[in-house]
């Protein structure tokens, strides 16, 4: 079971600045690239695939938005099916938030373990590569938290657990150039990963009748409508 073992240059709240935005850029290249993005598109279609014939306005909130890349990825899917989606994220490290704001994604700083949002404040949370940072209590009261706050549903994207995937990524990441910090935390972060019941048994924990599925890239994507 994922305990959350190692250490991560986004774990460090006093991490340097420069390094945080660079790793973020390369961050938001690997969701492009190794499915990151498509695991949370694949979520969301499950979630609001019925949204068109009920409204077209929907709020998404991204938990531990870094540079902001799931949020745009998601209003183009959005507007490729008829949705319009008012993102906004929510970042604890002031460098990732100055990086998000540049793509104009409205933000809050914060913190995942306090969120600071009302009950139904949202209709869609997204918490993408973000779970897998926390143990397992933290990420069960970060799972029953998101579900207080989103009134429609929640998608949970992650990390699958896979020496092949840590692997293949120390060797791709190395050829497309990324920075060391990327390189070596990206291998950690695939080590601090889920397995599918894994997953399910922390939404399970939470509360929550999640649907639960490995998806390409070594991914598992996590999703439950709440109304």
């Amino acid at each position: 079971m994922n305990n959350a073992t190692g250490t991560e240059l986004l774990d460090d709240p006093a991490a340097d600045p420069v390094a945080v935005r660079r790793s973020l850029v390369n961050i938001a290249r690997a969701n492009r690239w190794f499915g990151g993005t498509a695991a949370v598109l694949h979520g969301l279609s499950r979630v609001l695939g019925r949204t068109r014939s009920l409204h077209s306005d929907v709020s998404l909130l991204d938990l531990g938005t870094g540079a902001g890349d799931i949020p745009a990825a998601a209003r183009r899917w959005g507007a490729d099916h008829g949705i319009a989606l008012r993102t906004v994220g929510l970042e604890r490290l002031r460098p990732a938030a100055q990086l998000a704001r540049s793509t104009a994604l409205p933000l809050t700083l914060g913190c995942v373990s306090a969120l600071p949002f009302r009950t139904g404040a949202v209709d869609v949370v997204v918490i993408s590569q973000l779970l897998h940072h926390l143990d397992a209590e933290a990420a069960t009261a970060l799972l029953r938290d998101a579900a207080r706050v989103a009134r429609r549903g929640v998608v949970v994207a992650d990390l699958l657990r896979s020496r092949t995937a840590a692997a293949l990524f120390g060797i791709a990441s190395r050829a497309l150039g990324f920075d060391e910090h990327t390189r070596v935390d990206g291998i950690t972060s695939v080590g601090r990963g889920y397995r599918v019941a894994e997953l399910e048994r922390l939404c399970a924990d939470a509360g929550v009748r999640a649907t639960v599925t490995e998806r390409p890239g070594w991914r598992v994507v996590a999703w439950w409508v709440t109304a």
